[in-house]
C-alpha cells in the first residue's frame, strides 16, 4: 500500500473514530461536503473535518479495498463491505459512485451482540427463538435494527442450545464466537457467489439453524422455506413496515399460478413475524425498539391460506398479546411508554393511533382491554415446536 493510501486511512480511521466516540450510528462520505454523522437518528454536518475533495475521498475509499474489491466496484458502480478499526469497532460500507465521484455511507457495528434484555426486546421474542424449526422473519425499514435484533437472536440460540449455526452475509456484522453452538459466518463474494448459492450448499453441511442476511429475490426465497420446510430453523429479513406486508410481499414475489402453493408452504413453515422502528429514549442518547410481533397461532395460519384476509391480522396480533406474545407496535410503545423508556410526545408521534393510546395512558378502560396485559411466558400458545435437547457442542 503507497504512502499516500496509508495518509487517507489513518484520516478515515481517525474520522471513525471520532464517530464511535459520539455514538454515531452512521457516517456519510460524500465529495464537495464535510463528514456528515447520523446521532440519535439525527443527522450532524461535521464542519470541523473540512470540505472532501475527490482528491482526497477517492484514495481513502479506494484504499480499504481488496483488488477483487476494486474490480467489483469498477464493474457495479458500488459494493458492499466491512472495516474494522483497531480499538474502534466494525463497520458496514457501501460504497458507490456519485457525480463522478466516490461515496460511502460506514454503518457501526459494536464489537459484541446485545442480548435480547439489553436491547429492551420483548420477553416472547426467547420464545419464538426456542423453536427448532420454521421462519423467523425480522423485518423494518433501514436503519431500523433489523441486524442487530437478528444477531441477537442467533446469539440467544447459540447461548442456550447446541446447535450447528451458519450465518450468510453481506458483509459479514456481528463477530459471533461459538457458545454451546458452533457457528459458521459465511461472506458474499469473499466466501461465496450469492445468497441462494450459499443458501443452498448450507443445506448439506448438516445445519440446524441458517441466518441469511437478507431474502433478495425469489430463488433465496424459494430455498429459504423449503429449508425450513425441511426440519431447520432459518432466520432473515425483509424491508417491510409490519406484518401483513411482509406476508404479503413474499407471495407477491412469485407468479400468479404459484402463489397458492407459496401461501400453503409459508402458512406451513412461518413461525414469526418481527416488526420494528427505533424511537428515541426518554434520556435522548440512544433509541429503542417498538416491536410488532406476529406469531403463526392456527388463525393466522389461516389467514395466510386464504389469501383475501390479511386486513384480520391487526386484530388478530392485539388479541394475541396475553397467549402468544403477539403485540401491535401501539401496544409495544405503550410498554414502553409504562416501563420509562420513551416520553409521552415520543410514544404519541410514533403511535399507529395516538388517539387510542392518550386514553390508554390516562387510564381510560376501552374494549379489548384484557389484550394489553402481561404477556405469559409459560402460555401453552407460545411453546416451541420440539423440546429443547440435552446436548451441548463441548467447549
Amino acid at each position: 500500500m503507497s504512502d499516500n493510501f496509508q495518509e487517507y486511512i489513518q484520516f478515515l480511521n481517525e474520522l471513525l473514530h471520532d464517530a464511535a466516540s459520539l455514538g454515531a450510528s452512521d457516517i456519510h462520505l460524500k465529495t464537495y461536503s464535510a463528514p456528515v454523522f447520523r446521532i440519535n437518528g439525527a443527522l450532524n454536518k461535521m464542519d470541523k473535518y473540512g470540505v472532501l475533495k475527490p482528491e482526497k475521498l477517492n484514495p481513502m475509499i479506494v484504499g480499504i479495498l481488496n483488488d477483487d474489491q476494486r474490480r467489483a466496484l469498477k464493474e457495479n458502480s458500488e459494493i458492499d463491505l466491512s472495516h474494522s478499526v483497531s480499538g474502534v469497532g466494525r463497520f458496514r460500507v457501501n460504497v458507490f459512485k456519485q457525480r463522478s465521484s466516490l461515496g460511502a455511507v460506514f454503518r457501526t457495528i459494536p464489537f459484541s451482540v446485545k442480548s435480547i434484555d439489553e436491547l429492551v426486546l420483548p420477553p416472547a421474542i426467547k420464545k419464538i427463538a426456542d423453536n427448532r424449526r420454521g421462519l423467523i422473519l425480522v423485518t423494518g425499514t433501514t436503519g431500523s435494527g433489523k441486524s442487530t435484533t437478528m444477531a441477537s437472536i442467533v446469539d440467544y440460540i447459540n447461548s442456550t442450545r447446541g446447535c450447528n449455526i451458519i450465518t450468510i452475509e453481506d458483509p459479514i456484522e456481528f463477530l459471533i464466537r461459538d457458545k454451546k453452538s458452533i457457528v459458521s459466518q459465511r461472506e458474499i463474494g469473499i466466501d461465496t457467489k450469492s445468497f441462494s448459492t450459499a443458501l443452498r450448499a448450507s443445506l448439506r453441511e448438516d445445519p440446524d439453524v441458517i441466518m441469511v442476511g437478507e431474502m433478495r429475490d425469489l430463488e433465496t426465497i424459494e430455498i429459504a422455506l423449503t429449508a425450513a420446510e425441511t426440519g431447520h430453523l432459518v432466520i432473515s429479513t425483509l424491508h417491510t413496515l409490519n406484518a401483513a406486508e411482509t406476508i404479503n410481499r413474499i407471495i407477491a414475489v412469485f407468479p400468479p399460478n404459484n402463489q397458492g402453493q407459496i401461501r400453503q408452504q409459508l402458512g406451513s413453515v412461518l413461525a414469526a413475524a418481527i416488526s420494528q422502528r427505533l424511537i428515541k429514549k426518554k434520556d435522548g442518547k440512544a433509541r429503542v425498539p417498538a416491536v410488532e410481533i406476529l406469531v403463526a397461532s392456527q388463525l393466522v395460519k389461516e389467514i395466510i391460506l386464504d389469501g383475501t384476509r390479511f386486513q384480520e391480522l391487526h386484530d388478530v396480533i392485539e388479541k394475541g398479546h396475553q397467549n402468544y406474545g403477539m403485540q401491535t407496535f401501539d401496544q409495544s410503545i405503550f410498554q414502553l411508554y409504562q416501563d420509562g423508556h420513551i416520553s409521552e410526545k415520543e410514544a404519541l408521534e410514533n403511535a399507529t393511533s395516538p388517539d387510542d393510546l392518550v386514553l390508554r395512558m390516562k387510564g381510560v378502560s376501552m374494549s379489548g382491554d384484557g389484550d394489553w396485559g402481561a404477556f405469559d411466558s409459560g402460555s401453552e400458545g407460545m411453546t416451541p415446536q420440539y423440546e429443547p435437547t440435552d446436548f451441548e457442542f463441548d467447549k
